[in-house]
């Protein structure tokens, strides 16, 4: 087995996992798989991979996109999501404007949302 044949784990640090947990399964609706024996909490991707929350007391996210998900129909995956909370940002800068919430260069789709702990996630659709 090679790494491109390799499931992979996204490991992502919370500052409180219970609420955490609640994003992440009701909002998000990822399939919660149980705590890890470092205490993080699981969530099944497809392929095999997961999404591992750690709890760190002095959380620090990335300032960057953590975590993107590709989707089929960016403008009903925003839509469904909206209608369970999540809360979607919008940009205006000079390389990186949103309507609706959808940033579209030509080629991919993107709209980007924060979890509890400020980590940027993301959906992408490919033109």
């Amino acid at each position: 087995m090679t790494l491109t044949d390799s499931a992979v784990a996204v490991m992502l640090p919370v500052g409180d996992a219970a609420r955490a947990q609640d994003f992440y399964e009701k909002r998000l609706g990822l399939a919660f798989d149980g705590a890890g024996p470092g205490g993080e909490l699981m969530f099944r991707l497809t392929g095999g991979s997961h999404l591992a929350l750690r709890p760190l007391p002095d959380v620090r996210p990335s300032p960057n996109t953590a975590m993107s998900f590709e989707v089929g129909d960016i403008t009903s995956e925003i839509s469904d999501l909206e209608s369970r909370g999540v809360q979607f940002e919008d940009y205006d800068l000079p390389d990186l404007k949103t309507v609706d919430h959808v940033f579209d260069d030509g080629a991919m789709k993107a709209a980007w949302f924060l979890d509890p702990d400020g980590n940027i996630l993301c959906l992408h659709q490919p033109a």
